[in-house]
């Protein structure tokens, strides 16, 4: 019997643990790598969008690549409900997730379309497509900007 009760706790212990279950519905965006979905909010895994405030440089020009990151994350998305995959919890307490619409992954469009850059100390799930985005010259990468981490930590709030 001990040893029937001994398989079952070992049994239960190396049982997956059970996936958060996942988030759903039309979001308000928040920036070009946060949604809010029902009052959770929601970061984008393995990416890293420039901040709302962050101005990149293109041809010389100024221009507010974090503003245009959320607008286009506002476009992509429109009034269609997406659904989350929970990852974890980040340092500020959001939930972290793999997000899509109509079985296309959102994390990955962002960076494809040069509005994030993948975040790799997190992640290499998106380094193709960042590949990708900055051969074609997408989006921050048709000039020069700051990587958003780098630009927050001289930015503090």
């Amino acid at each position: 019997m001990k040893r029937l009760a001994a398989l079952s706790m070992i049994a239960w212990l190396a049982a997956p643990a059970m996936a958060a279950p996942s988030i759903a519905g039309v979001p308000w965006i928040i920036d070009g790598d946060t949604l809010d979905i029902h009052g959770t909010r929601i970061r984008l895994f393995g990416i890293d969008a420039p901040e709302r405030e962050q101005v990149c440089d293109r041809a010389g020009r100024a221009w507010r690549c974090g503003e245009s990151a959320k607008r286009a994350l506002i476009r992509f998305i429109g009034q269609r409900a997406v659904t989350c995959a929970p990852r974890g919890r980040d340092h500020y307490g959001r939930t972290v997730a793999v997000c899509s619409i109509g079985g296309a992954d959102i994390n990955r469009w962002m960076v494809a379309q040069g509005r994030a850059v993948a975040y790799r100390h997190y992640s290499d799930a998106y380094d193709g497509a960042e590949d990708q985005a900055r051969a074609a010259h997408r989006g921050i990468w048709a000039g020069t900007f700051e990587q958003p981490w780098r630009w927050r930590r001289a930015h503090p709030h």
